[in-house]
């Protein structure tokens, strides 16, 4: 993946706390705390997804009849 160099605008405040806690890297910093966000986001899609799949009835009796069908002949001896 590439990286690409941006200009952003803190307050002074912010700045100060994120040298704090940076450890001499900022953008190491940044990158990591956006990637923990954007794990979040995708994380509460999923989740609204799945709520709203359970929600369908077709979609369920899709499963229920996949369920029934799924291992057929898996455990046959022949």
């Amino acid at each position: 993946m590439g990286k690409q160099k941006i200009g952003v605008t803190l307050d002074e405040h912010l700045l100060a706390f994120l040298d704090e806690v940076a450890g001499g890297n900022r953008s190491e910093y940044l990158n990591k705390l956006l990637m923990e966000k954007r794990r979040q986001v995708l994380e509460q899609k999923m989740i609204a997804a799945l709520q709203e799949d359970i929600q369908d009835a077709e979609y369920l009796q899709d499963l229920e009849d996949w369920d029934g069908v799924a291992g057929d002949g898996l455990d046959a001896g022949g």
